[in-house]
């Protein structure tokens, strides 16, 4: 039988990445007779990623291939557009190298007895890259790195938008999202929904196509999300395939620059240390930094925290209170960057400060460590929201912060958040624990994930 080919177009960023990549060898490991080719486009210069890039292509993971595609200028937009806004005409800029790349991959299987391309998996933002899939004659699959209640969202726009076509307003009443359990506060929705320079418009743009793929997957699993899943399982949307949780475990293996904190943790008693770490993009302002401090301080709890600060700041230690570090030398460990997945696989982690990212949500769900809601940024309001309200599996401190806001989160709420996270007998504890074993099930053979994925396949490449 033929080999088939998938080609994969992410959007360039770390997490998304990773995320296609760790796919990507799911697919492969179902059935070898399944290859990968990734498009990656260059996005702005981020060290992180492009080191991530240089080690797939040294090494790369079998049957999967990495096309660097040439670089585009950047689209010339105001400083003051959206995040939403000014990806959406980056896509658009590549547009024409993915339409040529894609030309070329299918021409030189099309000369080949041993190969045939079977379709394109876009990530959520590239669905407007559906045409191209449409002008080769191949079907096209959305891979959301997010989660079904994200999906819900993205389903309930384009309907919302037929109505009223205006950008959401935050004294609007509750919205009836699919995939809720409950009406939605309009004030947990992603930034993007409210901005008039380009984000509403964005998310409409991109929601508007998920109708037109033959499939949606997404990074999520059954048992956490079952209402919601159930909910699109109507016949009048594409076939959801869950598939998570995808996660990217290679990243427990050491390195010597994880060695302090690995090391400060070693000596730390089990499930004693609340962990802070919030994202790529997590940073503070002086006075939250100070907070955060006071309230880990009162907490009297050992911690480890992953601090980053806002320009033009660089050097942390000088908007901590004065004689903080001194005060608690010995049970408090604060670093610039975290080894993530490894601190919270170490039996003295307890709890979880985070920004609610959903690829760190699946992360601290698979080690079983409850979490605290602190969103800053994208969909993270609506994470929060559904981890805390929808599943009852995370500590509420805020539903709704938002990183571009003055708003500063006080030593006393931080302080009651980390006591209620950290007790050891708590029944959210014991229900992430659980639902930790049901992810681990969710992706062995028979588990429903498993079963999933083998779902998609079978329609991605059929009996050919």
């Amino acid at each position: 039988m033929k080999k088939v080919e998938l080609i994969f177009v992410p959007t360039p960023g770390i997490g998304h990445l990773v995320s296609t990549v760790e796919f990507a060898k799911l697919l492969i490991d179902h059935n070898d007779r399944i290859r990968v080719t990734i498009l990656s486009m260059k996005w702005f210069p981020d060290a992180a990623l492009d080191a991530y890039t240089k080690s797939l292509t040294a090494l790369p993971p079998d049957g999967i291939q990495l096309i660097d595609l040439p670089r585009v200028d950047p689209p010339s937009l105001a400083p003051w557009n959206s995040a939403e806004s000014i990806i959406d005409s980056f896509i658009k800029c590549y547009i024409p190298p993915v339409r040529n790349a894609v030309r070329d991959i299918v021409s030189m299987k099309c000369s080949s007895d041993e190969t045939r391309v079977a379709g394109l998996v876009l990530d959520l933002f590239c669905s407007p890259m559906i045409d191209i899939a449409t002008d080769f004659d191949l079907p096209s699959y959305i891979f959301i790195t997010s989660n079904a209640a994200f999906l819900g969202l993205m389903f309930y726009l384009p309907t919302r938008h037929s109505l009223n076509s205006s950008e959401f307003q935050s004294s609007d009443p509750e919205h009836v999202i699919p995939g809720f359990v409950n009406p939605v506060p309009t004030y947990v929705l992603p930034s993007a929904v409210f901005r008039k320079d380009g984000g509403y418009a964005a998310y409409v743009k991109v929601a508007e196509r998920f109708k037109d793929a033959k499939g949606i997957i997404i990074n999520t699993f059954e048992e956490v999300e079952h209402y919601a899943l159930n909910c699109f399982s109507n016949g009048q949307n594409p076939p959801v395939y869950p598939v998570g949780p995808v996660i990217n475990l290679n990243g427990l293996s050491y390195s010597d620059s994880d060695d302090k904190v690995m090391k400060w943790l070693d000596d730390q008693p089990q499930s004693s240390v609340v962990f802070l770490c919030f994202g790529s993009m997590g940073s503070f302002k002086a006075p939250q930094v100070k907070e955060t401090a006071l309230g880990l301080e009162q907490s009297g709890f050992r911690f480890l925290w992953s601090l980053r600060v806002q320009p033009p700041q660089n050097d942390a230690s000088n908007m901590l209170p004065e004689g903080f570090l001194e005060r608690v030398q010995g049970r408090g460990m604060i670093c610039s960057w975290a080894p993530q997945l490894k601190v919270l696989a170490h039996k003295a982690i307890g709890g979880f400060i985070s920004h609610c990212g959903w690829n760190s949500i699946l992360e601290s769900l698979w080690f079983g460590v409850p979490i605290v809601t602190w969103p800053l940024y994208a969909e993270q309001q609506l994470n929060a929201y559904k981890m805390v309200k929808e599943l009852g599996l995370a500590v509420e401190m805020r539903l709704n912060y938002r990183k571009d806001s003055d708003e500063v989160v006080m030593a006393d709420e931080i302080e009651k958040a980390v006591g209620m996270v950290m007790d050891g007998g708590s029944e959210m504890r014991k229900k992430v624990k659980e639902m930790g074993e049901i992810a681990r099930k969710s992706v062995m053979e028979g588990g429903t994930s498993f079963n999933s994925i083998g779902k998609l396949i079978e329609n991605m490449i059929g009996n050919n």
